[in-house]
């Protein structure tokens, strides 16, 4: 019998990045999750950023994402990244721009690969990376009356 990690399934797939966006629409943790789906993955990790209703001590009403043209390239860059250093089976990632609301998904990434603890560590690394480098702004509406602009890196 062969060891384990030399099973086909226990290597990466040769084209796993499946979904990479940018969305003016609502996003859909079902549409990410289906995407990540493969038969040789025991582990699918997903991560959802959702609006929240503070920030800093002080309470948030609505915000704003825009993003660079550069952003979904960028989005790929940090997913290509991602495989090489991972046994990724499947990877996804959407990000929501323009107007949302309290308790919107801005971003859904998922990921899934042979063992969970590859996809958990796949996932974070796809995320963090994804909101410290990726040129996306947060245009944040207070409910005391100010703004605040949030870059890349701090989001």
């Amino acid at each position: 019998m062969a060891p384990m990690n030399d099973h086909p399934g226990e290597q990466a797939a040769r084209d796993p990045i499946k979904l990479i966006g940018i969305r003016e629409t609502a996003l859909s943790v079902d549409e990410v999750f289906r995407a990540v789906g493969d038969d040789a993955a025991g582990g699918v990790a997903l991560f959802v950023g959702t609006v929240r209703n503070h920030d800093s001590g002080a309470d948030v009403d609505a915000l704003g994402y825009s993003c660079h043209p550069s952003a979904e390239a960028e989005m790929r860059r940090i997913a290509e990244k991602v495989v090489a250093e991972y046994p990724v089976r499947a990877l996804a990632a959407v990000h929501r721009v323009g107007d949302l609301a309290v308790g919107d998904l801005a971003v859904v990434v998922g990921v899934s690969c042979p063992h969970r603890g590859e996809a958990f560590e796949a996932c974070r690394k796809l995320i963090d990376d994804l909101k410290h480098e990726v040129p996306i702004w947060k245009h944040q509406k207070f409910s005391d009356g100010t703004e605040e602009w949030v870059g890349a890196g701090t989001c």
